[in-house]
């Protein structure tokens, strides 16, 4: 049971990651839209942490495949899916002259990734805990 905390533990780090990726492409998405930053900034900071971002959120959920958390992976893989869908169709990265014409949907797209996340990270935490207690 030790190694299924330190499963937990993985992904409470994992999620706290991209917690961070997303809400800071949101501070950047809003910095754009209050006009404190250049749209080329912008853009080049985004695109800048949106592989980590898919690459945080694919070993997570191979985390959790190989692990055999079969609920969480099955909550985690709608967004896998969806990271690489939009990787294949070259969408995945935000184009400087179309920026201002899909802010609001840019900024709604990370928020709903952003609930998402916290919902994914109050389970996290909850199992790590699970786990803790009855380890005892």
């Amino acid at each position: 049971m030790e190694g299924d905390l330190f499963i937990w533990l993985l992904s409470f780090f994992a999620l706290i990651a991209l917690l961070g990726l997303v809400v800071y492409q949101l501070m950047c998405l809003a910095d754009l839209e209050f006009d404190y930053i250049n749209p080329y900034d912008s853009a080049s900071r985004i695109n800048s942490v949106v592989m980590p971002e898919f690459v945080t959120q694919g070993v997570l959920c191979l985390l959790f495949l190989l692990s055999g958390h079969w609920v969480m992976f099955l909550l985690c893989a709608p967004n896998l899916y969806y990271n690489v869908r939009m990787y294949l169709q070259r969408q995945h990265l935000i184009d400087v002259t179309e920026i201002f014409n899909l802010l609001s949907w840019e900024k709604k797209q990370r928020l709903f990734k952003l609930v998402y996340l916290v919902v994914l990270l109050f389970l996290s935490i909850f199992w790590m805990v699970w786990a803790a207690v009855e380890d005892d």
